[in-house]
C-alpha cells in the first residue's frame, strides 16, 4: 500500500494533546511545506499567524466556544485569506488596487484551505495531530481586533497542532459512489441511497470513545440545514473589503 494515501485515509481530529512542544526544525519545515500548496495566479493569498502569547490563546478559546484545546495544542494557527499584501504590491508600483471582487475573495479562502492541509498532511506525516477551528468564525470581527487584521484580510479557521494525547476511532466517509460522479452531476443527491451510511455514522456515534450519541449523518445535515449559518459573516466580509462585486 501506499503510505501517503493510508496516512490521510487515516486523519482524526486530535482535541487530547500532551504537554510536549514542537521542535523549531519541525515546526518551520511543516510551514515550508503549506507554502509549497498551489496558488491560484501565484498571488499566495495566505497569512499564517502563529500564537504563542498566552492571553490571546485564552481570548481566541473564548472567541471559538470555549473549546479548550486552543489552549493547550503545542501550536495554534490561525489561517487568514490575503488579499492586503497583493493589494500592496499596487502602491509599489504606482496602480491602484482593484479589490472587493468575489474571485479574489475566492483565492484568498482558496489558498488559505490549500496551505492549511499542506500543514496538516505534513503534521501527521511526522506523528502529530491536528484540529481546525471554524468557530473563529462565530466572532471574526473580535479575532480580526485580537490578531491585529488589517483590511482586505479575514480569519478562516484556526489550526491546534500538537502531540496526541488520544487516539479516536476514524469517522466512516461517505461511499465513493454517492460523492463521486462521472460526466455529470445526475439525478438529485442520491437521498435514497443515504441509508446504509446513516446507520453506519448512527453506529460509530454511538459506540465511539467519547461524546457518544444516537444521529445518522443525514439527520445531522437536516438540523444544520434548517439554521442560520453565521449570518453575520456577509456584512462582516464587506467590512473588510471582499464580496463587494
Amino acid at each position: 500500500m501506499n503510505p501517503t494515501i493510508d496516512l490521510l485515509k487515516a486523519h482524526r481530529s486530535i482535541r487530547q494533546f500532551q504537554n510536549r512542544r514542537i521542535q523549531p526544525d519541525l515546526f518551520e519545515d511543516l510551514i515550508k511545506a503549506g507554502q509549497a500548496a498551489a496558488s491560484s495566479n501565484f498571488f499566495q493569498a495566505a497569512t499564517i499567524i502563529r500564537v504563542t502569547d498566552l492571553q490571546k490563546r485564552s481570548k481566541l478559546a473564548s472567541l471559538a466556544n470555549n473549546q479548550a484545546y486552543v489552549e493547550t495544542a503545542a501550536e495554534f494557527l490561525v489561517f487568514c485569506a490575503d488579499m492586503n499584501r497583493a493589494a500592496s504590491c499596487c502602491d509599489l508600483h504606482g496602480s491602484e488596487a482593484n479589490t472587493g471582487f468575489t474571485e479574489q475573495f475566492i483565492i484568498a479562502t482558496v489558498d488559505a484551505a490549500l496551505v492549511a492541509q499542506n500543514i496538516v498532511v505534513a503534521s501527521e506525516s511526522a506523528g502529530l495531530g491536528i484540529c481546525y477551528i471554524g468557530a473563529l468564525r462565530n466572532n471574526p470581527a473580535e479575532v480580526s481586533m485580537v490578531l491585529d487584521l488589517p483590511h482586505n484580510t479575514y480569519p478562516v479557521f484556526g489550526l491546534c497542532l500538537g502531540w496526541p494525547d488520544q487516539n479516536p476511532e476514524v469517522k466512516p466517509r461517505l461511499p465513493i459512489n454517492i460523492v463521486l460522479r462521472e460526466n455529470s452531476y445526475g439525478n438529485g443527491a442520491d437521498g435514497a441511497n443515504f441509508s446504509d451510511y446513516d446507520e453506519a455514522i448512527r453506529s460509530y456515534y454511538a459506540t465511539r470513545s467519547s461524546n457518544q450519541k444516537s444521529m445518522s449523518w443525514s439527520e445531522q445535515m437536516s438540523g444544520m440545514l434548517s439554521k442560520e449559518s453565521r449570518p453575520h459573516m456577509l456584512d462582516f466580509l464587506k467590512t473588510k473589503g471582499f464580496l463587494r462585486k
